[in-house]
């Protein structure tokens, strides 16, 4: 399931709902929007799922990584996201920045330290992320953002917990986790999402269900809340395949699901027990 964090940029905070998308300040800046979200981890014994996320960082397409200072600093504030929250397209504003037109191609996000929490345990589980809070963490924007004045432009940073959240040893042994994130980056200008109802044949919601969206690989995966629902966001648009599955039951799966930009696909499931 997702939670969606929003890293609004801009000079003064802006509720999203009821504001323009049009800024006319005519001082050749944009505005951009960066949420974050997470694809989905196995959260049946996890608590709370930690980042501390310690700086972002955009970089100007074509200003290279090596001249001193290619980077624009969008924030230098210690903002701790609890992942396990953020879930089926609950969205929450962090910041609202205004930032120079132009074409942007690759954010830098610093992550000092993650950690996990497992249900009927004290132990956090706290992993150092070296690299993360120095050199910080690179995510390309395909195709660049470009970025007009008085525009807003949003951007989704898609969090994979499953995979950036490894288990040492055995699991059974509790050896903690190490932290190696796996971040997808979506323009939202570009892009929609799907989302839906899994139920059993009598009309019997299904929770932590699995539905995922691919095209050749695997876009982004969620798991069904208590009541059936699932969310994908930050979906590229185009045609996609999306399926569904829970362990007892069949695999269903639906080729030419059509995600339009800016709207919502609605795509419910019916599986049958095995």
């Amino acid at each position: 399931m997702k939670k969606n964090v929003f890293l609004l940029l801009a000079a003064t905070l802006i509720l999203i709902a009821g504001a323009c998308n049009e800024i006319k300040t005519g001082d050749g800046n944009g505005r951009i929007v960066l949420k974050v979200t997470d694809a989905p981890f196995d959260i049946s014994n996890v608590e709370s799922a930690l980042v501390k996320i310690v700086k972002v960082e955009i970089r100007k397409a074509g200003d290279g990584i090596s001249d001193g200072n290619p980077f624009l600093t969008l924030s230098e504030d210690t903002v701790t996201l609890d992942l396990i929250d953020l879930r089926n397209g609950v969205t929450e504003t962090l910041l609202d920045l205004e930032i120079p037109s132009g074409t942007y191609d690759l954010l830098r996000l610093y992550v000092d330290e993650a950690g996990l929490k497992m249900k009927d345990s004290e132990e956090i589980y706290t992993v150092k992320v070296p690299s993360g809070s120095q050199t910080g963490i690179k995510i390309f924007l395909h195709p660049g953002l470009e970025v007009s004045e008085g525009n807003l432009e949003e951007v989704l940073l898609d969090i994979d917990l499953a995979k950036s959240f490894v288990m040492r040893g055995n699991p059974m042994h509790n050896n903690g986790f190490i932290f190696k994130p796996v971040i997808r980056a979506a323009n939202m200008a570009m892009a929609g999402s799907i989302r839906g109802l899994v139920t059993d044949t009598a009309g019997v919601k299904i929770g932590e269900a699995t539905v995922w969206v691919e095209k050749d690989t695997v876009l982004s995966t969620a798991f069904t809340d208590t009541l059936g629902y699932y969310a994908i966001l930050g979906v590229p648009a185009g045609t996609w395949t999306v399926a569904a599955t829970k362990a007892g039951y069949d695999t269903v799966r639906y080729d030419g699901v059509t995600v339009v930009a800016g709207n919502k696909t609605v795509q419910n499931f019916e599986l049958t027990k095995k």
